[in-house]
């Protein structure tokens, strides 16, 4: 595999992480070979700032269930019990100096139903960004098919109510992967083309004033801390990504829609990790929270997600 170089800069982004909720998951639907077992999940959004300007990488879960296609509500939330976050990303936006008004640009990672939901109630003057690739493989939606999983107000090319588009590039390599943009134009923070887990998704590198690298791995690979003692087994390579059953779909399935292209990216993040000492955040992974043991990712906790790391989450409470 190639392993080009990380751009050098002296730039740097802001960065802080976000409670987008939780919900109750299922072991074996994470990782091959386990004994399933319930947990609860967290989904973890984040916040961007770069001089003046601030964008939100994902947002999590809701609880307004109108937020969320028919499909989501009856295959999805019916069975995990969602809980949003004791604030809501607006309010914990504000806490950090800035409206959901001023929010003018919003990246989803991926379309799925626990990162992307319509933005225009909370944030009116922002635009939704989508990997390439993303529009093609979730339209038209459900407004157009209601047994459809994706957001036809954000996909369907004539009855979207959503402001979005896809990022387009210049696309250039970013240490092992061939496609990132260079977002601010400086080399503080790179969104990356991270296929496998469905079209379109994304990845992104941050810079921190500190120099460190931090990688926000989204759903590139999932996480549970119900493995033995590692909750990031898929991306250690000691557990495989699960395939499974479910009633309303014919044949075995699993939580990437490319499972082989799925593992090449992850392996790519092994050498970001490994190789140029990147500091990994999984959407979904709160080891390291509950451990304290990344003292560069625990930078990215305000005083109520550093109480939550402490007290809330290593009881699988709502953080």
């Amino acid at each position: 595999m190639s392993t080009s170089s990380i751009p050098q800069t002296k730039a740097f982004v802001g960065l802080s992480l976000l409670d987008g909720g939780s919900f109750i998951a299922s072991t074996n639907l994470l990782h091959a070979d386990v004994t399933n077992a319930k947990f609860r999940m967290y989904n973890w959004a984040f916040c961007i700032s770069h001089g003046n300007e601030r964008i939100v990488w994902d947002l999590g879960l809701d609880e307004d269930r109108s937020l969320y296609t028919p499909w989501v509500n009856k295959y999805a939330l019916d069975n995990i019990n969602p809980a949003g976050p004791r604030k809501t990303i607006g309010e914990q936006l504000s806490e950090r100096g800035t409206s959901s008004a001023q929010i003018q640009t919003i990246i989803f990672s991926h379309a799925h139903w626990d990162h992307c939901r319509p933005i225009r109630g909370a944030f009116p003057n922002a635009t939704a960004y989508f990997g390439p690739g993303t529009k093609e493989g979730c339209a038209p939606g459900h407004l157009s098919d209601p047994n459809a999983q994706w957001d036809g107000r954000f996909f369907d090319p004539e009855r979207a109510t959503e402001r979005s588009e896809e990022l387009g590039g210049p696309w250039v390599p970013f240490g092992p992967f061939e496609k990132a943009k260079d977002y601010f134009g400086d080399g503080s923070f790179w969104v990356i083309q991270a296929p496998g887990h469905m079209p379109g998704n994304l990845c992104a590198a941050a810079r921190l004033e500190t120099g460190d690298w931090v990688l926000l791995g989204s759903d590139c690979c999932h996480s549970s801390d119900n493995i033995s003692d590692k909750n990031r087994a898929i991306l250690d390579g000691t557990h495989e990504i699960a395939q499974f059953c479910l009633p309303h779909r014919e044949g075995k399935m699993s939580l990437h829609a490319d499972i082989e292209t799925a593992k090449d990216t992850i392996s790519k993040i092994r050498v970001l990790e490994k190789e140029h000492s990147f500091h990994v955040a999984l959407a979904h992974d709160a080891e390291w929270l509950k451990e304290g043991s990344d003292q560069v990712l625990m930078s990215l906790l305000d005083t109520h997600m550093q109480l939550a790391a402490k007290e809330r989450i290593p009881k699988e409470e709502v953080a």
